[in-house]
């Protein structure tokens, strides 16, 4: 069950201009979280801003009780977010979503994500790898001055890509490139993904193109978190014009089977 509480902040890092990584003192949600659940934040005491932020874990410490989760400055919460110091105390509450990665049964995984997107796989890999399976990773960033995150990675993978679109650092092209390269030459029995829509899209594609388990990520404007706003609805392949079916992003979510929704 979700839980809220004033964690405090007891590390902060600016991994570039506008990406932040916090740490938080939060055993009770570590202790039951799992890769692909999320978090919301009430980002001000004020009333604006009235919604909290949903932010999904990036890595849980558990000897510790450490939750750690990275954020882009986008908007006003965000912008407030980033003010916040050592020592402060941040209201959240989690862990939310029922629909986690699930890899148990896999023993080649491909974890692929895209810029922003990748935040919530390193938590995955890392369990992935503790528990003997191969892990792929492939990430996919613009360019050079987005790149984050490149060594954390690295120690948690067998094979690892990295690809910029404009080349500008390491390799040039996209990540699902790579990806598509191993699943030919049979290195790949799962997929695993976050990121932007039309990588998602095209992960998808591939999947099913390919006949390979496929488990994405979606990210969607989620006011509360919890299903009751209904807010973060996506579509089920189950749908048709005369019976469409909705799921919810926070609640079925975040992670679904790439077959079970239209994107």
């Amino acid at each position: 069950m979700p839980e809220m509480l004033l964690a405090k902040l007891v590390k902060k890092e600016k991994l570039n201009s506008d990406i932040f990584k916090f740490s938080v003192e939060a055993p009770s949600i570590v202790k039951t979280s799992k890769p692909g659940n999320f978090i919301e934040i009430r980002v001000s005491d004020q009333v604006e801003p009235f919604l909290r932020r949903p932010i999904s874990i990036y890595n849980m410490d558990r000897e510790n009780g450490i939750l750690e989760f990275i954020f882009q400055v986008k908007g006003k919460g965000t912008k407030i977010l980033a003010q916040r110091e050592v020592g402060d105390n941040i209201d959240i509450i989690g862990p939310l979503g029922y629909g986690t990665f699930k890899y148990e049964q896999y023993k080649n995984l491909a974890i692929i994500g895209g810029g922003i997107g990748v935040f919530p796989l390193y938590e995955l890999a890392k369990c992935a790898k503790k528990d003997e399976k191969k892990v792929n990773i492939y990430l996919g960033y613009r360019s050079k001055d987005f790149v984050v995150l490149e060594e954390e990675f690295k120690q948690v993978s067998d094979n690892f890509i990295l690809t910029t679109d404009d080349g500008s650092y390491s390799q040039k092209g996209y990540a699902i490139q790579f990806l598509e390269k191993d699943i030919d030459e049979g290195k790949v029995d799962a997929i695993f993904a976050c990121g932007p829509l039309p990588m998602l899209k095209a992960v998808q594609k591939l999947a099913n193109e390919k006949s390979i388990p496929c488990q994405i990520s979606l990210e969607e404007k989620m006011a509360c978190g919890l299903g009751v706003c209904l807010g973060c609805a996506v579509k089920t392949t189950k749908s048709s014009k005369e019976a469409p079916e909705y799921l919810h992003v926070c609640k079925a979510g975040p992670v679904f089977n790439s077959k079970d929704v239209e994107i």
